[in-house]
């Protein structure tokens, strides 16, 4: 399977619903991707701006937060657990 942020082939995809749960996206858009970015997404965003901006991949994508994220993640081997941390504000 293949994480459709970051692009690398993983064993395992999670649900990442483009507009919160919380906020009426339960049957919404969403999007496959893996543990890594999905957790790096909560940790940098919280739910009313994942709505109001980045509820769909490609502004996700374009955020500088995640463009770094998603240039260093691609280089860890999928197999193993990545530690995500919150950007330095």
């Amino acid at each position: 399977m293949v994480c459709e942020l970051c692009e690398r082939e993983v064993e395992r995809l999670t649900v990442h619903h483009l507009i919160p749960r919380e906020r009426d996206g339960l049957h919404g858009p969403r999007a496959g991707l893996c543990a890594a970015c999905h957790r790096q997404i909560h940790v940098l965003f919280d739910n009313s701006r994942l709505e109001r901006e980045l509820n769909c991949l490609e502004r996700l994508r374009d955020t500088p937060e995640m463009r770094r994220f998603l240039s260093w993640v691609r280089k860890q081997d999928p197999h193993r657990r990545v530690k995500v941390r919150s950007s330095r504000r």
